[in-house]
């Protein structure tokens, strides 16, 4: 009796085991290439979205930071005008509804109009980058615009509306304007001043007006520009200095930067990348166009929130 064996599952000459080992390099190409695929995906997203914060940011620092800078001097305008009329405005260091209290950064205290160079800014106590977002600040340990003795105004060159953007160009003999709760001072600029030329002598009785900015390219500062002005008018009483030169923090002395922005920076970083991961799975969920449709007014939120943290590590004369 001849016996015939039928071959076992696991020999070649099955037509299953064959299909199984053709088909088993396939399968482990088609997940290689879904892993490689899900790989660029993200990584493509995550490129996309740092592009949008550079973009946003660059956006802030050319257009928007000028339409915020534009917004805060239109609402602390309307407020000082407000307290001129109520006869409420600062004239010294400390809050006039409570003289133990010192001014709020970003009050107004002064309005500014030099015709020569176009400008006419509300001017807010204070000269950290956070205060000169909004406008030209006084720095806190010199006397108020306007008042005999020396006063000295910080104002951006070029980011946040560059108000002090011409400030070099004035020349002397220009005259130009100081409006404060106290009435209106005028002054006769001295000259351009720079590292190393010395400061004019001040005349007893009389008040002088520095204005300070960045000097060189708009966004490579290469130092400090003054303009020094004496008073034409009969400068203002000053009350007595509550506010020293050792009170100041480094923030608010030229070119001084905020350093408590990090936390803030940093988790809105952290924002941005919990946003390109999700975006980098609603891309696999819902398709390329769907899923930017949602993500852009997100990306764009968070780029320009970045944006403005990066803006307050500048230097405060930028």
């Amino acid at each position: 009796m001849t016996v015939v064996q039928s071959p076992s599952s696991g020999q070649a000459g099955s037509p299953g085991a064959g299909a199984a080992q053709a088909g088993s390099p396939q399968q482990q190409k088609s997940r290689s290439q879904a892993r490689r695929g899900r790989s660029r995906l993200v990584a493509s997203t995550l490129v996309l979205s740092v592009s949008a914060c550079l973009l946003g940011f660059a956006a802030w620092m050319t257009l928007g930071s000028r339409l915020y800078y534009d917004r805060i001097q239109r609402e602390d305008y309307a407020s000082f005008r407000a307290a001129l009329e109520q006869a409420t405005a600062p004239t010294g260091p400390t809050d006039p509804a409570n003289p133990k209290k010192l001014l709020a950064a970003g009050t107004p205290v002064a309005v500014l109009s030099i015709p020569e160079i176009g400008l006419g800014a509300v001017v807010l106590q204070g000269t950290t980058s956070d205060v000169l977002e909004g406008g030209p600040g006084h720095l806190r340990d010199t006397a108020m615009p306007g008042q005999a003795g020396v006063s000295e105004i910080f104002g951006r060159r070029a980011a946040y509306g560059g108000p002090f953007a011409r400030l070099s160009s004035l020349s002397p003999g220009a005259v130009f304007t100081v409006t404060t709760g106290q009435g209106v001072t005028r002054y006769l600029v001295l000259d351009v001043r720079r590292a190393g030329d010395p400061d004019p002598p001040l005349k007893p009785g009389h008040g002088r007006l520095i204005l300070a900015t960045a000097d060189g390219p708009p966004f490579a500062p290469t130092g400090v520009v003054r303009v020094d002005a004496d008073t034409i008018t009969k400068p203002k009483s000053a009350p007595a200095m509550v506010i020293l030169a050792s009170d100041l923090s480094a923030s608010e002395l030229a070119f001084g930067t905020e350093s408590g922005i990090w936390l803030p920076l940093v988790l809105w970083c952290e924002g941005l990348l919990v946003a390109a991961l999700a975006i980098s799975w609603l891309r696999l969920q819902w398709g390329r166009w769907q899923t930017w449709t949602v993500a852009l007014p997100v990306l764009g939120y968070l780029g320009l929130e970045v944006a403005d943290q990066v803006a307050r590590l500048l230097p405060n004369l930028m």
